[in-house]
């Protein structure tokens, strides 16, 4: 604002010239017809450019964008849509209470693909689009061109930045499509920052996408955070200085008991000392002795333990607040944006169950960690700058025997037995050859090589496989690549199976089991199905410019990015599919 002053004139605010402005325009020239008057006419007549500059100012502001300073996701893995109903009266008032009471609530996010493992599940959060455009479609795969497995953020041309004695290599490369995050960054010409945060490297990488600023997560070796070459060449002093006061060593000597009375779990979960857990280390009752079973055979610490408790998810959000203090997170004009994974419940999960005292105490001591972090993040920014949602990237079923035992149809589908017999099989068929190559996640990876030096129709080997299958207790639905690529109109599992699909990363033949069963060999809180155990998660926005509601309406987890390039007013993620939610942008 420039001032301006002619004689004995009255002094009045001249705002440079805006010539998309009409107020603006008006006041220029009442101002020049103002100059020419004198006496009462005059007094009246500031009042009236007074109140006409005062128009031009606030039609300026309303102009502007409206977004939140800042955007945190909370990602906390095994959250089925369930869990949060079968735990509330156990919670406090504002953890996972506040974001419902004071937040918008969707029950049903949709995972409209089949295979919900985490790194399909993180790479679809962020894009707004399923695997088969993302192209992160499990895990791991096999790669038809290099004959390796192919780990989903694996990276042989980076370097691990802040390891001891471990070299993790990680990058997004293999997420084919930009992310919320990358947006975001693009959209501001790299002004607004991007972090994630994790307790394992896949899921941080993933979620911080191709142009985050940093993506962080726990080494199991050393116990430190560390990151990736991909993002930075060595840990900012603010990362070296919370290392150095060894939190993880910390939790390690503590003893991990339950949270309340037992009384509060006996009700909701199988006994304390269930049959169907694995525990770890030999250990499946409370309390545990971390300092104890922290003791690595040479001596030294195994830090991979925390993970398997609460006190993981305590470091990541004590690692979360020190980032958003030191990397100054929505202190500037520019909206940033956090992602924290939330995924010792998934491990949790795996040796324990759902169903389990582990796992209702982890989210009962997460709760509390979630009403520190919000009570932070009031104090620091305020809520009203701040949007957090919360959501999971896959849900768990319940241990199989369990179900069998209330009645529930349920069983476990051998598969290496299957991938014995069906060599035996081709080898009748086909003569002698590694006919197969790769056979894991409910996906069989092909010999091509091999197939196109012995002149045999892929599609008919594929198509002999899939009728091989069906054939066994606990296969629900078989599909081939080629099925896929000459239809690509399906409903119910088969679209899901198809929306899984990426033609060079996809196995052969990829096939569905029946709602609860597993394979044998894996954990008890199994997510790699579309059911709704696995597919159906909550969202929960919060903070900026939320009301309080709870939306049964079900929605497609491609939403969510769309939604949340709305708020931030820049581009979808540029293979997003995802419709805006209208209940978040009003």
């Amino acid at each position: 604002m420039s001032w301006k002053r002619k004689d004995n004139d009255v002094l009045l605010p001249m705002v440079i010239p805006y010539f998309c402005n009409p107020y603006i325009m008006i006041v220029r020239y009442l101002r020049i017809f103002y100059l020419s008057m004198s006496g009462k006419i005059k007094f009246f007549s500031l009042s009236l450019l007074c109140g006409m500059q005062f128009l031009g100012l606030a039609a300026q502001k309303d102009n502007k964008p409206a977004v939140p300073r800042l955007v945190v996701g909370i990602v906390v893995n095994n959250l089925r849509s369930d869990l949060l109903n079968r735990y509330w009266d156990s919670f406090e008032q504002n953890g996972f209470r506040r974001l419902v009471n004071e937040g918008t609530r969707f029950d049903y996010m949709q995972l409209n693909y089949f295979y919900t493992q985490t790194a399909p599940g993180m790479a679809t959060l962020v894009s707004g689009c399923y695997p088969s455009a993302h192209g992160i479609v499990a895990n791991e795969w096999y790669d038809q061109l290099s004959g390796k497995i192919v780990a989903a953020t694996g990276d042989n041309d980076t370097y691990c930045v802040g390891c001891e004695n471990t070299n993790e290599k990680h990058s997004p490369k293999n997420l084919l499509t930009s992310t919320i995050g990358d947006e975001l960054r693009l959209a501001f010409f790299k002004q607004s920052k991007v972090f994630a945060v994790s307790l394992d490297a896949m899921p941080a990488v993933l979620l911080g996408g191709h142009m985050a600023n940093a993506v962080y997560w726990l080494d199991n070796y050393s116990g430190k955070i560390i990151s990736s070459s991909a993002y930075l060449p060595e840990l900012p002093q603010w990362v070296k200085d919370f290392n150095g006061k060894k939190l993880p060593d910390i939790y390690l000597q503590q003893t991990w008991s339950l949270l309340k009375p037992d009384s509060v779990y006996q009700r909701l979960n199988f006994p304390d000392n269930s049959r169907y857990e694995n525990g770890i280390k030999g250990k499946k009752v409370f309390p545990y002795d971390l300092k104890t079973l922290s003791v690595r055979t040479d001596g030294g610490r195994d830090y991979y333990l925390l993970k398997n408790t609460p006190m993981g998810n305590n470091l990541v959000k004590d690692f979360a607040i020190t980032l958003i203090v030191n990397e100054e997170l929505g202190k500037d004009d520019y909206p940033d944006l956090l992602l924290i994974n939330f995924n010792a419940t998934e491990y949790i999960g795996q040796q324990y169950g759902l169903l389990s005292y582990e796992m209702h105490d982890a989210l009962l001591r997460l709760d509390k960690e979630l009403a520190h972090f919000l009570s932070f993040i009031d104090s620091y920014l305020g809520k009203s700058n701040v949007l957090c949602f919360l959501t999971s990237p896959h849900g768990a079923s319940y241990p199989y025997k369990a179900m069998q035992e209330w009645g529930m149809p349920a069983g476990q589908f051998n598969a290496g037995q299957a991938y014995v017999l069906l060599k035996s099989y081709l080898k009748a068929l086909y003569g002698e050859g590694e006919w197969i190559k790769f056979w894991k996640g409910q996906q069989i990876y092909l010999n091509h090589q091999l197939l196109q030096q012995s002149k045999i129709d892929k599609e008919q080997m594929q198509r002999e496989i899939a009728r091989f299958l069906l054939d066994f207790n606990g296969i629900g639905y078989v599909i081939t690549s080629g099925q896929i690529l000459q239809n690509g109109s399906f409903n119910g599992l088969h679209r899901q199976l198809a929306n899984s699909f990426y033609l060079t990363r996809s196995g052969d033949v990829m096939y569905a089991l029946l709602p609860n069963w597993s394979e044998m060999g894996e954990s008890l809180a199994v997510h790699n199905t579309g059911y709704a155990y696995d597919s159906q998660v909550p969202l929960i926005f919060y903070g900026w410019r939320t009301d309080r509601a709870s939306i049964i309406r079900p929605i497609d987890v491609q939403d969510l990015a769309a939604s949340l390039a709305a708020v931030l007013k820049i581009p979808f993620p540029n293979a997003c599919h995802g419709n805006i939610i209208p209940e978040l942008v009003k």
